[in-house]
């Protein structure tokens, strides 16, 4: 199924999350940790995530601790690299099943990047905009890209302002490798190859797509970055109707996020299989 034509799987999708009981995928966790926790579905959104006017606007930017958020899971080590990630739990329980389905047919997936509050993105922001991360491996923004925007526009190629992360939600996932060229051969192809083919059918959807078809804005291509969208559709449509640019502050070249319209350009600059309307 082509990503163009998956508008109404989605909603469809979303109808039966939201509209009435949840139905899952019975899943047989491969531990102990996974079985007791990921099937304990919580929300703290009220009996109809899907409505947008549910959604905070701190939890929308990030302003919250995932690690003490009551809808959040340490995700099981057998899942991600070695650092201690967090997810939603429903979102959890989702990769799982697509987890399992992937390694039947030989592909193991790995996540190297999920929740990121807003504290979190601060910091991987503020230091490129620094120059202590260095850009593309070779360019200090801070010494090289002396006009604010256009370093805030260099960093925004792959990493957000702190408050427009999708991350923010826990709803998305970077999966095996941080680079596009990866997922062009190998193992990393046939992991590509999978999820473009699979990924819709446990509710991910690729939102960084190739600039040109069904995208013009926003981030370059990501095709390792994964998101849920029984999820983040409905708190991408509650983004688009509470978030102003002005709204987007407290760290390092903020200031241009209202003249490069953040929400618009980066926010909502996503491939609209990812935020069908």
């Amino acid at each position: 199924m082509n990503y163009k034509d998956i508008s109404s799987y989605i909603y469809i999708m979303i109808m039966s999350v939201f509209g009435c009981k949840a139905q899952y995928t019975d899943v047989k966790p491969d531990s102990v940790e996974a079985s007791v926790n990921i099937n304990n579905v919580v929300s703290n959104q009220g009996s109809n995530p899907a409505d947008t006017s549910l959604w905070s606007i701190d939890y929308i930017m990030g302003r919250f601790d995932p690690a003490t958020h009551p809808d959040f899971i340490v995700i099981p080590a057998i899942y991600r690299d070695s650092e201690i990630r967090y997810l939603r739990k429903d979102v959890m329980r989702s990769f799982t099943a697509m987890y399992e389905a992937a390694l039947k047919d030989g592909i193991r997936l790995r996540i190297l990047s999920a929740t990121r509050n807003f504290d979190n993105q601060k910091r991987i922001w503020e230091n490129k905009w620094t120059g202590k991360t260095i850009l593309d491996g070779n360019i200090n923004a801070a010494r090289q890209i002396v006009d604010p925007e256009l370093r805030a526009r260099k960093i925004l190629e792959y990493s957000s302002m702190p408050g427009t992360s999708r991350h923010h939600w826990g709803t998305d996932i970077d999966l095996n490798d941080f680079n596009n060229s990866f997922f062009e051969r190998g193992d990393g192809k046939k992991i590509y190859e999978w999820l473009t083919a699979h990924a819709y059918e446990y509710g991910f959807c690729q939102p960084y797509t190739a600039f040109g078809d069904g995208r013009n804005t926003g981030y370059f291509e990501e095709k390792w970055h994964w998101s849920y969208l029984p999820i983040a559709l409905p708190l991408t449509q509650a983004a688009k109707k509470k978030m102003k640019n002005e709204m987007i502050t407290g760290f390092h070249g903020a200031e241009t996020a209202t003249k490069i319209d953040m929400l618009q350009n980066y926010i909502l600059g996503i491939n609209t299989a990812c935020n069908p309307e």
